[in-house]
C-alpha cells in the first residue's frame, strides 16, 4: 500500500528545507510535496482529489505565498466536498489575530506562527508531526 504524501505549501525555499529537516529527525516515513502557491496546491489536490489515496494524509498551509495564497486555497478548499476534510494546518509567519480568526472560520485544524528562531521552528515542526502523525486518527 502507498503512504500517502504531506503536501507542504510553501514559496520560502528556506522554510520548506527546515520542514524536511524536521520530518527527518521525527522520522516522518510519508512523502512529503511541495506546492509554492495556494494556485498550485489547488491543481494538485484536485488533480489528486479523483483518487481518494493520492489525497495527502496533512496540508501544512503557509498563508503569504504568491497567486492565490493560502486564504485563498484554505477558502476553496473548504468550499469543495471531495477535499474539505483534509486536515489543514496553517504554519504562517503572521500573528495578526485577523488570520488567526480568519483560518478558523474558513475550517483550519490548527495555526500556528513560525518561530523566527531555527531552532524553535524545527521542533514546533516536530511536535506537530508527531501530533497530527502520532496521535490523531486520521481520515483513511
Amino acid at each position: 500500500m502507498r503512504m500517502r504524501p504531506i503536501l507542504v505549501v510553501e514559496d520560502s525555499d528556506e522554510d520548506f528545507e527546515t520542514v524536511l529537516d524536521a520530518a527527518r529527525r521525527g522520522g516522518v516515513v510519508h512523502p512529503i510535496v511541495r506546492a509554492s502557491s495556494g494556485e498550485q496546491c489547488l491543481r494538485m489536490l484536485r488533480s489528486e482529489g479523483r483518487r481518494r489515496d493520492a489525497l495527502p494524509v496533512l496540508v501544512l498551509l503557509d498563508l503569504n505565498t504568491p497567486s492565490d495564497d493560502g486564504r485563498e486555497a484554505l477558502r476553496e478548499l473548504r468550499t469543495d466536498t471531495s477535499l474539505n476534510g483534509l486536515p489543514m494546518v496553517v504554519l504562517s509567519a503572521s500573528a495578526n489575530p485577523r488570520d488567526l480568526e480568519f483560518c478558523y472560520a474558513q475550517g483550519a485544524n490548527a495555526y500556528h506562527v513560525k518561530p523566527v528562531d531555527h531552532a524553535v521552528h524545527l521542533r514546533v515542526l516536530q511536535q506537530i508531526f508527531a501530533y497530527w502523525l502520532g496521535s490523531v486518527v486520521l481520515p483513511a
